[in-house]
């Protein structure tokens, strides 16, 4: 965030090509998450000059970051909700308390679509990185991801995975379908068993984008659960995932 006392004014930037945790749209309404990368974030500084927004009168800009050094400018942004807190590691991976600014656009006739494209960069970006995690930093970040996937308005309406619980995900199915039990058909460019990962109860339908409804298929199981979701196959995927999910837990309290 970047104050301007002359000009009264607040720049937020959304930089997705360098952060970890993700801010995201909900439809209408963006989840900022405040400044602040190690330890407990306080509702100083600039934190502070967000909640007083409606009161100091400042004017807030959002800008968005897809490609590195390339600003994308949203518009003037407003609250458009309560401030609030939740869970979230910080750039040392421990466990912190962050602040969420819910932000909305002042003139909602000038929202910015973006290609689907665009979005489909900024997920292969993130899931690159990700890739890059050891086991350990990747499941605790899988554990603390949010449910709800992120929802924006492009040309179609897009639904954003969190690439934390699609690697997650892919991870503990080591190459195997989890529907057919059989190993992944090929493997891709960089040498890994080629899987989809499939969201059992659908984003679409209220389902949740977590380690919990979120497991690993081959293209063709992947292919008949969007065709078929035969309730059988539905139960066995559940069932799947209910119980690596326990016996995780069961390990790390041991």
């Amino acid at each position: 965030m970047r104050r301007s006392h002359k000009t009264n004014t607040l720049v937020l930037v959304s930089d997705h090509t360098k952060a970890l945790y993700e801010d995201r749209w909900d439809g209408n309404v963006f989840h900022y998450t405040g400044m602040g990368r190690v330890g407990d974030q306080t509702l100083t500084s600039q934190n502070k000059t967000v909640v007083e927004s409606m009161s100091n009168k400042v004017e807030m800009h959002l800008f968005e970051v897809f490609e590195a050094k390339k600003y994308l400018y949203m518009g003037v942004v407003k609250l458009a909700g309560e401030p609030y807190q939740e869970e979230q590691l910080d750039d040392k991976g421990q466990h912190r308390k962050v602040w969420v600014f819910p932000l909305m656009l002042e003139d909602k006739q000038k929202e910015v679509f973006l290609s689907d494209q665009t979005i489909k960069m900024k997920q292969e970006l993130r899931e690159k990185k990700v890739r890059k995690l050891d086991e350990s930093e990747l499941e605790n970040r899988a554990r603390t991801a949010r449910r709800k996937s992120s929802k924006r308005h492009t040309i179609s309406t897009t639904y954003e995975r969190d690439p934390y619980i699609t690697e997650f995900a892919k991870r503990w199915a080591k190459g195997i379908c989890q529907l057919c039990d059989q190993p992944a058909p090929y493997v891709n460019k960089n040498g890994e068993p080629h899987l989809h990962t499939h969201h059992i109860k659908w984003l679409s339908l209220g389902g949740e984008d977590s380690i919990y409804n979120t497991i690993a298929l081959c293209p063709n199981c992947h292919d008949k659960m969007h065709i078929l979701d035969l309730e059988e196959d539905v139960r066995k995927l559940q069932e799947k995932v209910t119980k690596y999910v326990r016996n995780r837990n069961d390990t790390s309290l041991n």
